[in-house]
């Protein structure tokens, strides 16, 4: 598969060879598990008080002839605490069985349970590879929501990797295309639920992904442009290619960070 290199000033200078990496078959299942996987990673271990609801003394006899018994008294046999007594008669409540007010939980979540899914080596490979493959199909691009300009697919000139500004990097968007992808990434929506009181109050679309060889001015630059992410090649992982376990994100490759796939054989 060849694609057209393109320069800041989007003017083709030549044609880029793309690794067999981008050949790889599109997988949606393998890419959504790959994807699945790392959000299980960043889940909290939580669980309740192994003493919560086991805090009251709440032992009753169940003999015939104990008088603190409940026996005789045609109720059922649950734990119960004493909350007051007049001669042989006591008054009590329910307490620690699981179905009593203010008793424990049956079977509640356990600090120790595994909340990490697990996936192989080269399986997540092949997602991230697949994930790649992904990125090049125009059709699977749009179906996903992106605007995107006539000529993609394209590799990007390496000099973008020089840029600092964010301002640089915004014109450098709109000059290759991407202005109805910019203000369809600008765009901040409430979220609706209970999210918006813990901290995740706004949603925005994913826009641009920019791949870059090498820690380069270019990371840093790109992080205040709502929507676009930039990515040393080593460091890509299924989410980033695919956000939200859907393929196909609009992605812009630098010929350095194709060059580096191919030369070090990445994700294989």
């Amino acid at each position: 598969m060849k694609l057209p290199i393109v320069n800041s000033g989007n003017k083709k200078t030549g044609d880029m060879n793309m690794p067999s990496q981008f050949k790889e078959e599109f997988r949606p299942d393998l890419i959504k598990r790959a994807v699945h996987a790392l959000w299980s990673k960043a889940r909290q271990a939580y669980g309740t008080d192994p003493l919560a609801g086991l805090r009251h003394s709440s032992k009753v006899s169940k003999r015939r002839r104990k008088y603190r018994g409940c026996y005789g008294f045609g109720i059922s046999r649950i734990n119960r605490k004493i909350l007051s007594r007049r001669g042989t008669r006591f008054n009590w409540v329910g307490a620690f069985s699981p179905q009593a007010v203010g008793g424990r939980r049956s079977h509640p979540p356990k600090v120790e349970k595994v909340l990490e899914r697990r996936i192989n080596k080269k399986e997540n490979r092949k997602a991230i590879r697949s994930a790649m493959s992904a990125t090049l199909l125009k059709e699977v691009v749009a179906g996903r929501g992106h605007k995107l300009p006539v000529e993609y697919p394209f590799v990007v000139s390496s000099a973008v990797e020089s840029l600092s500004k964010t301002k640089d990097i915004e014109q450098l968007l709109l000059d290759l295309g991407f202005a109805d992808e910019l203000a369809r990434s600008a765009q901040k929506k409430v979220r609706a639920g209970m999210g918006t009181m813990r901290g995740r109050k706004y949603q925005r679309k994913k826009g641009v992904l920019i791949v870059a060889s090498v820690d380069c001015p270019l990371l840093k630059a790109a992080k205040n442009v709502p929507g676009v992410d930039a990515v040393e090649v080593k460091a890509l992982n299924a989410e980033l290619l695919a956000p939200g376990a859907d393929a196909g994100r609009v992605t812009l490759w630098t010929e350095k960070a194709v060059q580096k796939v191919a030369d070090e054989k990445l994700f294989m």
